[in-house]
Parts: structure tokens; C-alpha cells; sequence
């Protein structure tokens, strides 16, 4: 790059530094720090730029090696450190065990017991035939001067380097200096590159060049109100723009379009008069299952479709009527009219604790506080063993609902898939088909025709069997619905994989958001 070249992309801290130091100046961040009011990212960008266009190149590079006083270096300044207050309390009381010199000092016991190991080693203490420290050469004691020196000598500065301590206090400094963990340390000892940096033979040329275009570096590069004000875009030069340069990218903060979709999707059923409920992600095979109705020995409680709970493996107790009414009904029937499934119900089983692999647990949940009539629904993430796919997730989000009264029947349920499936998930084509699940009964899935993946299911749903209802103390129809919000969303926001809406492409995402 020529010089010219080299003049027209020079930013004003560039020339600063240009005009203010001749060749053969050392160059710095603390001297452009010093000398120039910069701060550290200004000294540091202003070099590093210098040295791409070939002005500046490393000289040298050394480690420097600096100390600050910590909290306990300030601590033990003032009160002495724990070796002189140890000193100071046995030759007041004469002889002590170390838990009571660390009772009465209030120190640690472990830093008792190394000021003792010191001041053992080194002849000022030591312990008599009754385990108790006495002092034996209190003379001694000029052992620790090195460390009270070097508290008074850091406490002077902020920081000090190693370079201006004096000799007699390096090694001490050496010591007791920490990296990591320096809170529980005198001394935090810091290292840090201080590089220089010397002017290339591009210097003479740029510099003259730099003169003839009459830059000083004060050029205003942006116009404010304030400089607007003041006239003084009156007094300075501006600096040159690039009209074909790209303008600065805004990225604004904006929700995930999924997030959205879910957002709007509580706002539509709450403002229909639902009031939303939400549980743990981990539950018990009780809620999960036994209490919907699903037997013990049902398949799809199988190891390989749900996940255990490694540790604990078993929640402490189930609620009561609820467990003893709801192993009734597996077991005979209960108060139900059913048989029941005829099997003896396993109540240690029933504590196992899972990831919740289903949402309607937590309308079950809700049926012990439900109001009548009601109407309620849930956002919940369920797991589930399952072969990921464009429509399958191992992990995935289900709304689910209950409506609770004497006047509701199955035409009220297709009335809300119906909503569902058209208002939120946008769908043009809808079908409903038989279906059958050990808690509701009548039963029905809904389905729904993607433009590209086609007909694919959206969930169940029915009307609570009395096995469901009853044991939990409600005695009206209720009808319940799990459908899958994934689904609704791919269909929604058209997409056709589930798995664009995680996506950890961010472009993609906000390409999405804008269409």
C-alpha cells in the first residue's frame, strides 16, 4: 500500500500517536496511557493497527510481575499478623493448646496451626509435656519482619511491581504471592506482558505525507448536538467518509418466533376464560400414569419409553385420599362402576420417579383443585424415548386442557380441536379420527394435513373416564385434550422439521422472525 493509500485509512488515534513521538520512541499502551489520555482499548486498537499497516513492529516483550494487598493483606496490616498475636497472647497467658489460641484470637484453626509450624521451626515457640505452646526464644521472633515489611511496603501503592521491591523482600513476596485463590493469601500476584513496539522505515514518509494533508487527529468524526451547540465544528476539520461503505448492522433483541408462538398461544386461551396450571418436570409414576387410569403392566410404561430417575429413585409418599382411592379402582373398580383391571395395585411402584412423559398429568393434578364448572390448560415439556425425525422430538411441548361441567359433551371437545387446529395452528385441512387411550372414552385424535409432510397427527383427546374423575373427587364430564404445540408451530410458522425450532443457526432465526 502506498503512502497516500496508507494517509486516507489512518484513524485520529493513529495520528495522534504519528505526530506525537519521533522514530526512535519506544512505543507503549502506558506511554499512549501517559501521554496521550488514552485508555487501555484505545492504546491497544491504536497499535494494533499501526503494526497491520507496517508502521510499528514488536521490539521487545517481557513479563512483569506485580503484587496487590488483599483483604486479609489490609487485615493483617492493622491487627499483626497471626505469627506477632499468637507471640502477644503467650506471653499474657503463658502457655495455651492451639484451639484455644484460635478461640480467643478468632482465627481458623488451620491458620494457628501453620503460624505455630513456623514459629516452631524457627525457635520461637514450642510445645510443652501438656500439648500446650510456650514460648521458648522470644528473640527470635525478627523471623516474620520480612512480612511486615512487605504489608507496609505494598500498602503504599495500589500495586506494586516486583522490579520495586527491595531486595530483601522479594522472596517473601515470592511466597506468599497467589494466582488463584488470593483471597485466602496476602498477596495476589498478577503477571502481564508489557510489549514495545518501534517505528518501522515507513515512519519518515508517513509522518511528512501525514504533515502536507494537514490531519491533527481532532478531526470530528461524528456530529453531535453538543459540538453543534458549541460551534466548535467550526474550529476542526471533519473526517473523510466512504459513502460506499455498509452502515453499522442493528441487531434488535427480538423473542424467538417459537417463544412468540407459545405467547400468543396462552394469550388466545386465557383470554377464552382458561386459567393456565404448570407442574415439575419430574413426576411420579402415580401422576404420570396410575392415576390416569393406566395399568401397571400397560406397554408404554416400559423402560424404553420412559425416563427413570436414577437418584432418588422414589418420591417419599403420595397424597392421600388420592393413592388409596386411586389403587382401589385399578384393583377392583372402586366406587367407579368399573371392574377395574383386576390386578394388585404396587404401591412402592407407583413412587418411581420420572421425566414427565406425558402433559396430562398435569391435568390429572389439576382435577384435585379444579373448580365447576372449569376450564384450564397447561404448556408442558414432555420426554418421551422416541426416533427424532422431521415430526418426532425425544423431548417436546404438549398444550393440554380440561373443560369441567354437566353441559359439556364430545361436540364441545371437536368444537375446541376444531379451534386448535384451524385458529392456532393455521391448518386447511382437518380430520378426526377414532382413537383409543386407557383414560378417556370416548377417544379421538385429530390430524392435520401439512403442505409438504401431509397428514400427520396433532394429539388426543376424549372425555375423562369416571376411573379418572372420580378418585380424584369430581363427578361431571370433563374433557381433556394433549396436543402437540410443536406440531402446531411447524404447521404455524412454515416449517417442515421439527427441529428448525431449536435451531442454534441465529441467521436462520431471524430470517424466520422477519418472513
Amino acid at each position: 500500500m502506498d503512502t497516500a493509500s496508507i494517509i486516507s485509512t489512518l484513524h485520529p488515534l493513529e495520528v495522534k500517536v504519528l505526530l506525537s513521538f519521533g522514530q526512535n520512541t519506544l512505543i507503549t499502551s502506558a506511554l499512549l496511557m501517559d501521554k496521550l489520555q488514552y485508555n487501555i482499548g484505545q492504546s491497544n486498537q491504536a497499535i494494533s493497527w499501526l503494526e497491520q499497516k507496517n508502521i510499528l513492529k514488536e521490539k521487545s516483550r517481557r513479563t512483569v510481575i506485580s503484587y496487590t494487598l488483599t483483604g486479609l493483606g489490609h487485615d493483617y496490616r492493622q491487627k499483626g499478623t497471626p505469627e506477632e498475636r499468637i507471640v502477644s497472647l503467650i506471653e499474657k497467658e503463658k502457655e495455651l493448646s492451639l484451639p484455644e489460641i484460635a478461640s480467643k484470637l478468632g482465627l481458623e484453626n488451620k491458620d494457628v496451626g501453620s503460624a505455630f509450624g513456623l514459629l516452631s521451626k524457627n525457635g520461637v515457640l514450642e510445645m510443652n509435656e501438656a500439648k500446650k505452646a510456650v514460648i521458648r526464644d522470644i528473640a527470635k521472633l525478627a523471623v516474620i519482619t520480612p512480612i511486615k515489611d512487605l504489608l507496609e511496603f505494598c500498602a503504599q501503592k495500589e500495586s506494586v511491581v516486583e522490579d520495586e521491591l527491595p531486595a530483601g523482600l522479594v522472596a517473601a513476596a515470592k511466597e506468599h504471592g497467589k494466582k488463584r485463590g488470593a483471597a485466602s493469601g496476602i498477596l495476589k500476584m498478577s503477571e502481564r506482558d508489557v510489549v514495545e513496539y518501534a517505528f518501522t522505515n515507513t515512519y519518515p514518509a508517513t509522518v511528512a505525507a501525514l504533515k502536507d494533508s494537514g490531519l491533527t487527529g481532532d478531526e470530528i468524526g461524528t456530529l453531535t448536538p453538543d459540538i453543534i451547540r458549541s460551534g466548535d465544528w467550526r474550529k476542526k476539520g471533519f473526517r473523510s467518509y466512504n459513502i460506499n461503505t455498509a452502515p453499522v448492522r442493528v441487531l434488535l433483541g427480538r423473542k424467538s418466533p417459537y417463544v412468540d408462538f407459545l405467547d400468543k398461544l396462552k394469550d388466545q386461551l386465557t383470554s377464552l376464560g382458561f386459567e393456565e396450571y404448570d407442574g415439575p418436570l419430574v413426576e411420579t409414576e402415580f401422576w404420570n400414569s396410575d392415576a390416569l387410569f393406566m395399568p401397571q403392566f400397560h406397554p408404554a410404561r416400559d423402560i424404553h419409553d420412559v425416563y427413570y430417575i436414577k437418584e432418588p429413585t422414589h418420591a417419599k409418599e403420595i397424597d392421600e385420599p388420592f393413592l388409596s382411592n386411586v389403587a382401589s379402582t385399578h384393583e377392583n373398580g372402586w366406587k367407579t362402576g368399573s371392574r377395574g383391571w383386576c390386578y394388585k395395585f404396587d404401591r412402592n411402584f407407583t413412587k418411581k420417579l420420572i421425566l414427565r412423559s406425558q402433559g396430562t398429568v398435569l391435568s390429572a393434578k389439576a382435577l384435585t383443585t379444579a373448580k365447576i364448572p372449569g376450564k384450564y390448560f397447561g404448556v408442558a415439556r414432555c420426554f418421551r424415548y422416541d426416533k427424532v425425525d422431521a415430526t418426532h422430538l425425544a423431548d417436546f411441548y404438549q398444550t393440554e386442557g380440561i373443560v369441567l361441567g354437566d353441559s359439556v359433551n364430545l361436540k364441545t371437545l371437536l368444537g375446541l380441536l376444531k379451534m386448535f387446529a384451524e385458529e392456532v395452528a393455521g391448518a386447511k385441512e382437518v380430520k378426526y379420527v377414532p382413537a383409543y387411550f386407557p383414560f378417556t372414552e370416548p377417544s379421538v385424535e385429530v390430524h392435520i394435513k401439512h403442505p409438504i409432510l401431509g397428514w400427520f397427527e396433532l394429539g388426543g383427546a376424549g372425555i375423562f373416564r369416571p376411573e379418572v374423575t372420580k378418585p380424584l373427587g369430581i363427578d361431571v364430564p370433563v374433557l381433556a385434550w394433549g396436543l402437540g404445540i410443536d406440531r402446531m408451530a411447524l404447521m404455524s410458522l412454515g416449517l417442515k422439521d421439527l427441529r428448525d425450532l431449536f435451531s442454534f443457526d441465529i441467521e436462520e432465526v431471524r430470517l424466520r422472525r422477519r418472513s
